[in-house]
């Protein structure tokens, strides 16, 4: 029966394998290395063909999630319990299928099924199972203390409770058959690199939730006899016993009790069989037909090796709990002799495996845990396709200082200056650029303004009432420079420094007259730091190398869109 488990697996491991490989043949030429293209349609669903036709029109710069590849696979290896029996390693047929969904980059669902035998042979005789079902039940005289408090020893022959028997010794074995399913969720860790392309080797961890069905039972007698081993347990323990150091000869004592027992497993395991007769008092729990049902959680952890699109090598490891001690069919301790308590952890199952899998699906990337996101934005760094870059060679056609491509004025007149975007200044906002301006300064009050940029600033309120007054007439220039600076650097260029000697001039030749330096920021806090400093290397020149003194300068920095960061009025 269970070469032909294993002859179906394989079986179904080339099916698949062939299935995967015509597949292969098939796929779009757009997928370059197990990639994609972001330009390839056909791997878009429908829903997100929106998302899509926003990306190629540049109204959004993310392109839609691909339609991916399940994964589905097959795995054998090692079961083991841990439990309170010594596990036996090797054992068949052990088996699982899966099929597994990416939902992103990282994150997996996977629903798995584990079909699996369990065994384990203790090399340490026992001497304290009464309560231990199906050993009371085979005939070996087991420690009791009876209700008034004496220890003796109690069995059954024939159905009959026996008292008084010499003590037998035991060693406990089980043989469990069992079947898992349960739902995981996989997180990959390594897919997503920064500075490499995507990886043939993911690895991945989980946990998740499912039911586990069993079924253990234990060797206590022999079948063909009907008899039990009490005799060949004695003369193994006594033998053994006399040589000393059992854990020494541990491998020893295994191999005798294989030679001294048969493999029939005949007897249903503590815990499995509904009996008010036995010591413990039975074993009602949950179950379908004979099998142990039991909820489980489960931790896992692999790595997945790429052996070409549509397939990929595993190993793998997962831990599976549940709260039950009847796994191994033991749950009772060697104290208190004749009265046996519980032992105090559940058991619990490792499952070590080695397995392939399948990549299936048509029109579809392999699963987006295979995948590295990171591909399309450094592709668009290196040969950009969507993005407006900058010409080999900066033309500027009206000779601004600002290249074309950048210029939102391509027609400035000559001479005129502008900001960083190409356009003509217009320092007081009037509607004429400064290079035609013959007021520079028009007061809001006074706006609108003539063809020279002059306005017609209304009446004192004195003169309408016919109040003679004398007009205070302002001799405070007004025509002060602008600096302009590159990059993010404070310190003052000579062209700079000259233009801070005719404002120094200005002001000395008006003594009673005083400037504002102002400065253009963004809104983040290094933009503004870098204002705040060119005001104050601005203010430190004109104080200590132009002789001006510092109470008739003020300074300020205006926090808007950063388009003329790089400027500093003087008013």
């Amino acid at each position: 029966m269970t070469s032909k488990k294993i002859k179906l697996l394989l079986t179904l491991c080339m099916m698949l394998s062939v299935f995967a490989i015509a597949q292969t043949g098939n796929t779009s030429s757009s997928y370059m290395g197990g990639g994609y293209s972001i330009y390839d349609s056909s791997v878009i669903p429908t829903k997100r063909m929106g998302q899509q036709n926003e990306f190629w029109n540049k109204a959004t710069a993310f392109p839609a999630k691909p339609r991916n590849m399940w994964e589905v696979g097959v795995s054998t290896g090692i079961f083991t319990v841990s439990g309170d029996v010594s596990p036996t390693v090797l054992t068949a047929p052990n088996f699982s299928a899966h099929v597994r969904k990416s939902f992103g980059y990282v994150f997996s669902l996977r629903l798995q099924y584990i079909q699996t035998v369990a065994k384990g042979q203790n090399w340490k005789a026992t001497e304290n199972y009464a309560k231990n079902d199906p050993w009371y039940k085979a005939s070996y005289s087991a420690p009791y203390r009876t209700n008034a408090g004496p220890l003796t020893t109690i069995t059954t022959i024939g159905g009959n409770t026996v008292y008084g028997r010499p003590k037998d010794f035991v060693y406990y074995n089980y043989k469990a058959n069992v079947q898992d399913l349960g739902i995981q969720g996989i997180f990959t860790v390594n897919n997503i690199r920064f500075h490499k392309n995507k990886t043939g080797i993911i690895i991945y961890g989980g946990g998740g939730i499912g039911g586990t069905l069993y079924e253990t039972k234990v060797n206590a007698r022999n079948e063909s006899t009907n008899t039990n081993y009490a005799a060949a347990f004695s003369s193994i323990y006594n033998n053994y016993l006399s040589k000393g150091d059992l854990y020494k000869n541990r491998k020893a004592i295994r191999t005798d009790l294989k030679a001294a027992m048969d493999d029939t497993y005949e007897s249903a395991a503590d815990g499995h069989i509904y009996n008010t007769t036995s010591i413990s008092g039975g074993g009602v729990r949950p179950a379908s037909g004979n099998k142990t049902f039991k909820p489980s959680g489960t931790v896992l952890a692999g790595v997945a090796f790429k052996l070409g699109r549509r397939i990929n090598l595993s190993i793998e490891d997962r831990w599976t709990f549940i709260k039950d001690d009847l796994l191994d069919g033991q749950r009772w301790q060697e104290h208190a002799v004749g009265d046996a308590v519980l032992t105090r952890d559940f058991d619990s199952y490792n499952y070590a495996s080695i397995g392939l899998n399948f990549n299936l699906g048509g029109k579809s990337t392999e699963p987006l845990y295979w995948l590295n996101p990171m591909d399309y934005a450094y592709s668009e760094l290196t040969d950009p396709r969507r993005s407006k870059q900058k010409p080999a060679d900066c033309e500027d056609a009206d000779g601004d200082g600002v290249c074309d491509f950048l210029d939102r004025e391509p027609s400035t007149p000559a001479g005129c200056p502008v900001d960083t975007h190409g356009v003509t200044r217009d320092t007081d906002g009037d509607g004429v650029p400064d290079c035609k301006d013959k007021q520079l300064i028009t007061p809001t009050e006074c706006q609108p303004v003539d063809a020279d940029g002059i306005g017609k600033c209304p009446e004192p309120k004195c003169c309408a009432e016919g109040v003679v007054a004398t007009a205070v007439v302002s001799d405070c220039p007004s025509n002060y420079p602008s600096l302009s600076y590159k990059g993010n650097g404070c310190s003052l260029s000579s062209d700079n420094k000259a233009l801070l000697h005719s404002v120094a001039e200005k002001l000395k030749a008006s003594p009673s007259c005083n400037i504002s330096v102002s400065g253009y920021s963004e809104t983040s806090k290094a933009s503004q730091e870098v204002c705040n400093c060119r005001t104050k290397e601005i203010v430190k020149y004109l104080t200590e190398k132009e002789g001006i003194s510092a109470d008739r300068i003020s300074t300020n920095c205006e926090v808007g869109d950063g388009s003329n960061k790089n400027t500093i009025d003087i008013k």
